[in-house]
């Protein structure tokens, strides 16, 4: 009987809104557009679902964290049912509340309401401040209201994120870099643009070369690093102390709630050779009739190759002797092969038992995983509908 996790106290929640003002044809996350009735029998959801988890789970929240889809879509009074429904079953966190905000849905009555709610952090999808960039990206807003969106939000107290996409054909990046770091952000996630199967970028042939990717990779980091911000993990950077709780929990293998349809969670478990369980909701429809979660059960292995896919994809690496005492199973001598292998290619270091990427193996972070988990000693891990 392997022992649960030293910590089973759930102290991150996401919340998954999966409506949009329209759908971006880059996008392949779980969204649609709103129509009669759908908004409101989401809400009777969240309900019922955040009053069943608080009964199966000890929770004691430090984050929560509002993604999508487009949170700041919902109108006031939908957002404050939702905020009241956690808040009833679950509580809210201590520590930092994100609400994702689209450019075009913010006012400066709308950001006082929000900070009203308790939301204390914005991360806002600028994605360009060149309007033939954001003409090409779908979005439905222009450079001159993602700015407007932005200094509202920090004039309203919130710590404001920036998010940008590289990679665009044409897109001046040193421009979008600058602007948005001049506008004053403390936080940029920058990722390079990716055509996922099945989106309207794959349908129309869009391609991105990987030169150009890297490219977009590569000088991201020295443009935001002149700059003053920290790469902090492979997609973010920050200012001192404006890195985002909730996402470090996800990097760090931490266990959060998913609360939504399509919304994934790493919750506690008990169970023979169990550490804890991730499982990921239905899609609205099918949440809505009551289908059961995708349940995959983890085990100490699973539990270390998840913690390393995660924790590498950090500037400060994986504390190996942290993770040991987190799934009872000596990380260091199980893996000994595929750490020595990446520390010889140059895609890993090992300094005084923590584990970190070099550069090249932030780039190459697949290729480590697989090497990781082609020595897995795990059992099988097996999923199912719970």
């Amino acid at each position: 009987m392997t022992a649960p996790l030293p910590d089973s106290t759930v102290r991150h929640l996401y919340v998954h809104v999966p409506f949009c003002p329209s759908i971006c044809p880059y996008c392949d996350f779980h969204v649609l557009t709103r129509r009669a009735g759908l908004v409101e029998r989401y809400l009777e959801g969240i309900e019922a679902e955040a009053a069943r988890l608080s009964g199966e789970y000890p929770v004691d929240l430090d984050t929560v964290y509002l993604g999508g889809g487009t949170p700041s879509f919902l109108r006031d009074a939908e957002l404050e049912a939702l905020v009241g429904s956690i808040h009833r079953h679950l509580g809210w966190g201590r520590v930092e509340n994100t609400l994702e905000v689209n450019p075009g849905t913010v006012s400066r009555e709308r950001a006082a309401h929000w900070r009203g709610l308790g939301l204390g952090r914005a991360s806002v999808g600028v994605q360009s401040l060149d309007d033939a960039t954001l003409l090409f990206l779908g979005r439905q807003h222009d450079a001159a209201q993602a700015r407007e969106a932005v200094t509202t939000l920090l004039g309203a107290g919130f710590r404001v994120s920036g998010d940008l996409i590289t990679a665009v054909p044409g897109q001046p990046l040193e421009a979008d870099v600058r602007g948005l770091v001049d506008l004053g952000v403390g936080h940029v996630s920058a990722y390079t643009l990716t055509i996922e199967p099945g989106t309207e970028f794959a349908r129309r042939g869009v391609t991105v070369e990987e030169d150009d990717e890297r490219e977009g990779f590569e000088r991201t980091e020295a443009l935001l690093t002149a700059l003053g911000f920290t790469r902090y993990e492979v997609s973010n950077y920050a200012r001192p102390g404006e890195e985002s709780r909730h996402n470090l929990a996800y990097w760090h293998n931490r266990l959060y709630l998913g609360l939504g349809p399509g919304a994934a969670g790493h919750f506690p478990a008990t169970g023979d050779g169990l550490l804890s369980r991730r499982w990921t909701n239905p899609h609205l429809h099918d949440w809505l009739a009551g289908e059961k979660p995708e349940v995959q059960d983890v085990d100490p292995a699973e539990f270390v190759t998840d913690a390393l896919f995660m924790g590498l994809r950090l500037r400060e690496g994986v504390d190996l002797a942290d993770l040991s005492r987190r799934a009872g199973l000596d990380v260091r001598a199980a893996y000994a092969g595929p750490i020595a292998a990446n520390v010889r290619r140059g895609l890993l270091t090992l300094e005084g038992g923590r584990l970190r990427a070099t550069p090249q193996g932030w780039w190459s972070l697949n290729r480590v995983i697989t090497d990781f988990l082609e020595e897995s000693p795990a059992a099988s891990t097996t999923s199912s509908r719970q």
